[in-house]
């Protein structure tokens, strides 16, 4: 016996709006959009973006090369059904990218090649000369806007080591705990990468969000709307600091600016299976100080709506306790999202010579696909087949049957179209990224990587965090 069911829906593509004032300004592809109109915060960026480098001995040459060429121009050679030519960084970003003053211009130690190959850790070596190299930086941190960070391909041995030992978390965690803002440059990944327009966005795009510039927003929003992504981070068994780690991403508010975030040690949880769960006080403490953050971006003002995502389910204490936070707020949604599914779909289409016929299409489900399979959950294709971008459909990555996200509706009784445009629409929030979308909203991706930098941190305090710092 076949169960049927329910009619899927197909949500259109969120629109940008890359400026404040003139709302035409818009596009569903971020990188058209920036060549058309520049960035959403063209009046209150920095210029010139001044960047500060640190280099192995007798390289510095290698990135005043590379910043030299992000004012170049560049043809794509991959992608080219969706990566726009790069003009230069000032043709896009309309602000000038300048090196910093000489003494923000530093190389590692001569000596630095023969300890990496002699050392039994040549990981932590690599993260103690760095970081020693950054604290001298220190001193002129008024003069530079980012630090550029070359990492060449022979130090590969100290990118990575034991204990889960990630070198590009480890630095973000020291610089971060600064307010320092840096971009690592790979040798692979970006001085020898074949398309050098691919490049050129892609970090192009991170120095301006670095920098503090806001590339785009969203268009279409429900006003006085709080998104909130909620993701926990395990420490290693060596550490001697607390096993879990609660990270509260970015507020998101309407248009999806969510530039600050806040996180802390958590010290009431029931850990099942790996994954801890909060208690009704732990999760009221959470709501409630993303709350605060909300209000003090908006003038005071609480929001009408909060949506808050997690990737593990809500338990009864967690409800309770976020309902408690929210007593005042006239929606709420509770929303697992939960990547790992089982189900997949493919696409047919009518026969152009039998309409009576139906066949296989070439292309995957459409993004956006919807699928309820009860009030309490559906399916949502966030990966897929996008149309609008060129003569035919656009599907990211080329390759693969997309496989949906599970939505599950732990709280709440608003429909599954608005649940699920906000999570479309979330997955176009990545300033760190050129692609279309991510595979996540932005509260559950920048939730991920939060985490993994916050549980390196060995003091957190009370603070809030601004993201460009983690990216």
């Amino acid at each position: 016996m076949i169960g049927a069911l329910q009619p899927h829906v197909r949500l259109p593509e969120a629109q940008l709006l890359f400026h404040p004032d003139r709302p035409s300004d818009t596009d569903i592809h971020p990188l058209r959009g920036l060549g058309r109109f520049g960035p959403y915060s063209t009046a209150f960026t920095p210029s010139p973006i001044r960047v500060a480098t640190l280099s192995p001995a007798g390289e510095s040459r290698r990135l005043f090369a590379f910043l030299k060429e992000l004012n170049r121009s560049a043809q794509p050679r991959e992608r080219k059904d969706y990566l726009p030519a790069w003009t230069s960084f000032n043709g896009v970003f309309q602000t000038h990218l300048a090196p910093a003053a000489k003494p923000c211009l530093r190389e590692l130690e001569v000596s630095l090649d023969a300890e990496l190959k002699d050392s039994a850790a040549p990981e932590l070596l690599l993260a103690e000369r760095v970081v020693r190299a950054i604290q001298l930086l220190d001193a002129n941190r008024a003069d530079f806007d980012v630090l550029f960070i070359y990492l060449p391909e022979r130090w590969a041995a100290g990118f990575h080591g034991p204990h889960e030992f990630d070198l590009h978390h480890q630095l973000k965690a020291f610089t971060a705990s600064r307010q320092l803002p840096i971009q690592i440059v790979r040798e692979g990944s970006a001085l020898s990468y074949p398309c050098r327009a691919s490049v050129m966005w892609r970090i192009g795009l991170a120095l301006y969000a670095k920098a503090g510039g806001v590339p785009w927003k969203l268009t279409h929003v429900v006003p006085d709307t709080a998104y909130i992504g909620i993701s926990y981070a395990l420490r290693a068994v060596e550490s001697d600091q607390p096993r879990f780690v609660t990270c509260c991403s970015q507020v998101f508010d309407a248009d999806g600016a969510g530039l600050e975030f806040i996180a802390y040690d958590t010290a009431e949880m029931d850990v099942q299976r790996e994954n801890p769960f909060l208690s009704h006080t732990e999760m009221f403490r959470v709501i409630t100080r993303s709350l605060d953050l909300y209000r003090r971006r908006h003038a005071g003002r609480s929001p009408t709506r909060v949506m808050v995502h997690k990737s593990t389910e809500f338990k009864e204490a967690e409800i309770d306790g976020c309902f408690e936070a929210l007593k005042h707020c006239e929606n709420v949604d509770l929303i697992q999202v939960i990547e790992d599914v089982g189900w997949q779909a493919a696409s047919w289409k009518q026969d152009g010579n039998d309409p009576r016929r139906a066949q296989a299409d070439g292309y995957p489900v459409k993004r956006g696909t919807l699928l309820g399979l009860s009030g309490k959950d559906a399916l949502l294709w966030m990966h897929g087949a996008v149309d609008g971008l060129g003569r035919g459909p656009y599907f990211q990555g080329g390759r693969g049957t997309p496989r949906p996200l599970r939505l599950v509706r732990h709280a709440g009784h608003g429909s599954w179209d608005d649940t699920a445009r906000a999570v479309l629409a979330l997955s176009k929030m990545n300033w760190n990224n050129d692609a279309l979308y991510d595979p996540l909203p932005v509260t559950m991706s920048y939730a991920k990587t939060l985490a993994q930098v916050i549980k390196r941190m060995p003091k957190m305090g009370k603070g809030i965090y601004q993201f460009r710092f983690f990216m």
